[in-house]
């Protein structure tokens, strides 16, 4: 009999990819650990305070006794809630019982890639994207087939080449906008193209909209108000980016009636439910004044501007103004260095975290990702770090 563990580990995390965000964060800590400064460009998450009515909600919630299991649906409360906040922010009648609560955005992208994708089955993504969404693909044996996001279009696809990639195998298409890496918003009428060649294949969507609330000019469309989508169509959101309340881990979801119940099964099966007083601090949220989303939006467009003029001020770089959420992806073509390299020497060097475009695929190779959310004095001092060492290659 054998008196140690088989150390072999299941065959199927060989599939299973990360966000490389954390993983430069947990670098970038140990260097301020050591002493060193560091400006922090490459974690996406707002860096203002949860509004305070809402921290109000959560802790009468708490002071109430509800921090009990509650169901993994969601409560109630919330779902009707959300279903109301989806309609009027996009113009759709969604019954609360298609409106399904989880534990932030991942779970919708991660169970609802495994409650469809069967081996052999092929799934669209957006190239550069966020990068769960080849991981889960991946991980669920499916095929992943990006579809490119060009710099030239202002990271929108083509509509000749998304019509090239769908097929009889086609089993879900990711669209996610506004867009993270790039900040690139899809139009009008390229989410109504996408929507006719979709409708003609039996294709499900994903249509990631967390930054929907995040556009700078113009209105946000979603593919789920095009005809006949919206019964074929995951339409994701939460609370996170719009509300600063990335720690709050609450996402929702519009689901397909034939989907409600498999992800509620992926749910009672994994995280049980969210905390009955997050989804208390949810409904406070996306019920109460929007004043502060509001200030936040302004804040962010400001320092846009000045991100993105300081980034086409350094030497090889050239960037396009990101239309929504909060991230430029400046070309680095021009610097003698590959991306990924100029990405870790600038941590380790000029003390500036951000991520390579190669870690949200192959086409943004020369790009990279930089969250504009910090304060405008960090901005400009990540810039004027980023031109001394850029100068003295």
């Amino acid at each position: 009999m054998s008196t140690t563990a088989d150390a072999r580990l299941a065959d199927s995390l060989e599939r299973l990819g990360t966000e490389t965000a954390f993983s430069v964060l947990a670098r970038a800590g140990e260097l301020e650990r050591a002493g060193a400064s560091v400006i922090h460009l490459e974690i996406g998450e707002p860096d203002f305070d949860t509004p305070q009515h809402v921290r109000d909600a959560a802790w009468r919630a708490i002071e109430a006794g509800r921090t009990h299991y509650c169901p993994p649906a969601g409560i109630p409360e919330l779902r009707e809630v959300a279903a109301e906040y989806l309609a009027r922010s996009r113009g759709l009648e969604i019954p609360p019982g298609r409106v399904l609560v989880g534990t932030g955005a991942k779970p919708f992208l991660f169970f609802g890639i495994l409650a469809l994708a069967n081996p052999g089955d092929e799934i669209v993504y957006p190239d550069p994207g966020f990068p769960i969404y080849e991981s889960a693909i991946r991980f669920a044996g499916a095929t992943p087939v990006p579809i490119a996001l060009r710099e030239e279009r202002d990271f929108a696809f083509d509509l000749d080449e998304l019509a090239a990639k769908l097929g009889p195998r086609t089993k879900l298409v990711i669209l996610n906008s506004p867009h993270n890496p790039t900040g690139g918003v899809l139009a009008a009428h390229e989410i109504a193209g996408a929507a006719e060649l979709i409708a003609q294949t039996g294709a499900w969507v994903l249509s990631d909209e967390v930054y929907a609330q995040m556009v700078y000019e113009g209105s946000f469309a979603s593919i789920a108000g095009e005809p006949g989508m919206l019964e074929r169509t995951i339409l994701l959101d939460g609370c996170s980016k719009t509300f600063a309340m990335t720690g709050w881990r609450c996402g929702f979801a519009a689901v397909p009636e034939p989907l409600v119940d498999p992800l509620v099964r992926f749910f009672t099966n994994s995280t049980s439910c969210v905390p009955p007083f997050v989804q208390f601090g949810a409904i406070a949220a996306l019920e109460g004044p929007m004043d502060e989303p509001a200030a936040m939006m302004d804040e962010f467009r400001r320092r846009r501007t000045l991100i993105v003029d300081g980034l086409r001020s350094l030497p090889g770089v050239s960037c396009r103004v990101p239309a929504g959420a909060f991230y430029a992806f400046p070309n680095v073509a021009g610097v003698p260095l590959p991306a990924p390299v100029l990405a870790s020497r600038l941590l380790d060097e000029a003390g500036v975290a951000l991520l390579a475009g190669t870690a949200f695929g192959e086409v943004g190779r020369e790009n990279l990702r930089v969250s504009y959310a910090n304060s405008q004095a960090n901005l400009a001092e990540a810039i004027e770090r980023m031109r001394g060492f850029i100068g003295g290659l």
